[in-house]
Parts: structure tokens; C-alpha cells; sequence
């Protein structure tokens, strides 16, 4: 691939890092840490640094096409940074888009650092390695849980017009910008997992190679189309990593609604 895709229009040449390994794809049917190849049309996403959370929603959707065309599909995205990623998946894949609400629990003065995260349904995933670490009590989880379920209350009202999706039966692709701890992910897959859906795909632009393979354990399928040796954090991996806004959130769901209701060939 000799350039990237800007999805605002402009062309702009890759930002190659060679310090990148290439993404993986796994499904529960292939032995642990087994990846197939990856299509050389999609080879160049993988030596750089994604532009945007769309332009690596566009390398995503590329190693997702196999699905494209499903009548069971859904993406659901974790607001607010996968909202915008999910979006050029569903659109690729002519699917449904939604999303789906979980919110990281941050270690009180190191909030980037997740020692959980909650999910609808009740639903609580603690990471234990960092709670122990990091001697977490108790009661500071439940402070900073209470302090989070009112923000995913919030959003459940800010970002939807009516009822959750039903999810039975359906092969659901749920995603994020990227898979640091894991935490979130974890706690949104556990959460999707009560509601019996068909099949639980992962996908993630960028991730830590060890947490990608993790949720080969709990998934059908998990796309990480890359896994830096040197990961650090998701943010690294993006050259704008803005924070998502309420107002675009809304506007993307909006959008994908739009879309899928014009007719096909005017799309």
C-alpha cells in the first residue's frame, strides 16, 4: 500500500514504524497464539502509526470483511474513542452500529491505569494484579465504581433514543480504539456474554500482544491489527488521539443510521 487514507479526503503518505509487528487475527477454533496471514492489500495498516480512530476503523474493516453481508451482525463500540472506529467497520460491513456501555475503574492519581471496569447488567471486572500492586481497598473500588455508574447512566441517556439492541442469536463485533489492560474489554465481553449472542468478536486497532491473545479465552474471534513489541499505551499508536466527544458520538450513531437506511446504490 503506498499511502494512507485520510477519511476527511486528504491523501497522505504512511507513517512507517518499524517497530511494529504485523496485526493478528485468532478464532476459538484455531490452536493458541496460531495467526493465518493477513491480505498484502491491508500489509501496509501495519508498519505505522494509525492517522485517526477512522482510518484505523478502515484497516480493521478490511480484516473483518469476511463477515460483511451477515444478517446477524451488530458492532457495538465502547464510547467514546471506539465509537468512531466502529463506525467505518459497520459501514464497510453494511451492519448495524451501536453502542455498547462499559467504563473503566482508575487507580485513584493514576486514572490511565485500569484496576477494572463495570459494565450494564452489574456486571464488575476487577484486575486483580493491579489491585494487589497496588494495595487498592475495598471501599476505594466501591468510591470509584458509584463514581462511574453514574457516568454510564448518563451516557445510556445521552446517547440513545430508546432500548438496548437485543443481542440474542447475533455474532456481535465489539470495539475499542485499542486494548491496554484489557479491563474494559473484559467487562463489556463478560457483560454481552449474559445476553447469549451467536458470537462475540473482538476487534482493536492496536494492542498489547499478551491482552490480545488473553481474550482468545472468552471469545470466538479476536482481530488486533497490531501489536507493538513496545506498546506502552494505546495513545502511542495514533498521531491524532483526541479525546472523542459526546456531540461526536451522537453525530457518528446518527450517521450510521442514515446510511443504512438510504438505498444501496446511492450508499
Amino acid at each position: 500500500m503506498a499511502g494512507g487514507h485520510d477519511p476527511r479526503g486528504d491523501y497522505h503518505p504512511p507513517l512507517w514504524d518499524s517497530s511494529l509487528t504485523l496485526g493478528m487475527t485468532c478464532s476459538a477454533k484455531m490452536h493458541p497464539g496460531q495467526f493465518p496471514a493477513i491480505s498484502p492489500v491491508l500489509a501496509g495498516f501495519f508498519s505505522m502509526r494509525f492517522r485517526n480512530r477512522r482510518e484505523a476503523g478502515l484497516a480493521l474493516a478490511g480484516m473483518l470483511s469476511h463477515h460483511a453481508g451477515r444478517n446477524d451482525l451488530l458492532v457495538m463500540a465502547l464510547p467514546r474513542g471506539g465509537v468512531p472506529v466502529a463506525f467505518e467497520i459497520a459501514r464497510a460491513l453494511h451492519a448495524p452500529l451501536d453502542v455498547f456501555l462499559v467504563r473503566k475503574l482508575g487507580v485513584p492519581g493514576h486514572e490511565e491505569l485500569a484496576m477494572g471496569a463495570i459494565a450494564a447488567g452489574d456486571v464488575r471486572v476487577l484486575n486483580e494484579d493491579v489491585v494487589r500492586s497496588y494495595g487498592i481497598p475495598q471501599r476505594v473500588i466501591d468510591t470509584v465504581a458509584e463514581r462511574e455508574s453514574k457516568e454510564l447512566r448518563r451516557r445510556e441517556e445521552l446517547y440513545r433514543n430508546g432500548s438496548a439492541p437485543d443481542v440474542h442469536g447475533r455474532t456481535i463485533i465489539i470495539v475499542d480504539d485499542g486494548l491496554a489492560t484489557g479491563s474494559t474489554m473484559r467487562a463489556a465481553v463478560t457483560a454481552l456474554r449474559l445476553q447469549n449472542p451467536a458470537a462475540i468478536i473482538v476487534a482493536v486497532p492496536t494492542g498489547a500482544a499478551q491482552t490480545c491473545r488473553e481474550f482468545e479465552k472468552i471469545a470466538e474471534e479476536v482481530v488486533c491489527a497490531m501489536t507493538p513489541s513496545n506498546f506502552q499505551a494505546v495513545g502511542l499508536w495514533y498521531v491524532d488521539f483526541d479525546q472523542t466527544t459526546d456531540e461526536e458520538v451522537r453525530d457518528l450513531l446518527e450517521e450510521s443510521l442514515l446510511y443504512r437506511s438510504r438505498p444501496a446504490g446511492s450508499r
